[in-house]
């Protein structure tokens, strides 16, 4: 066991994005949308938290590489009751950034629940996932959505 030999591999351009949803309730979501949370502006305070968190992605999951990251952008979608969150990471790499942008989305909706918590308790945290890669070995990948 141990973490993946990449030495022998060349350095590409990596892509990833990834996303994560949050659902609120038609409350929180307004009170986001009018920017009316005790704890100030939830999404930016959550973009920055996505941000830090998917430079210290290898200090988070045991055996990811340590990669330099060129990119993170981290952008939301606010629905009636659902907060959508996608990340884009991107590294010239000798791995993919797929961890990166999927850590980014995760702590962009634990710091979305921990900055709403007060108000409900039924915040839920769903579907953390790739959507799309690029770059390496193994090419292009995008997910199929479902129905």
């Amino acid at each position: 066991m141990g973490m993946i030999d990449v030495g022998d591999k060349e350095k590409t351009v990596r892509i990833a994005k990834a996303r994560a949803r949050v659902i609120l309730g038609k409350e929180i979501t307004d009170k986001i949308k009018h920017n009316n949370i005790p704890k100030g502006n939830i999404l930016e305070v959550a973009r920055i938290a996505a941000i830090l968190a998917a430079k210290k992605t290898p200090e988070l999951i045991p055996l990811c590489h340590n990669i330099e990251v060129d990119s993170i952008e981290v952008d939301f979608a606010l629905q009636e009751e659902i907060v959508t969150i996608e990340a884009i990471a991107k590294a010239t790499a000798k791995t993919g950034v797929e961890m990166e942008a999927m850590i980014a989305c995760s702590v962009a909706a634990l710091t979305i629940y921990d900055m709403c918590k007060m108000f409900s308790k039924e915040i839920k945290i769903l579907d953390i996932e790739l959507l799309e890669k690029q770059g390496g070995k193994s090419g292009h990948y995008k997910s199929q959505e479902k129905a």
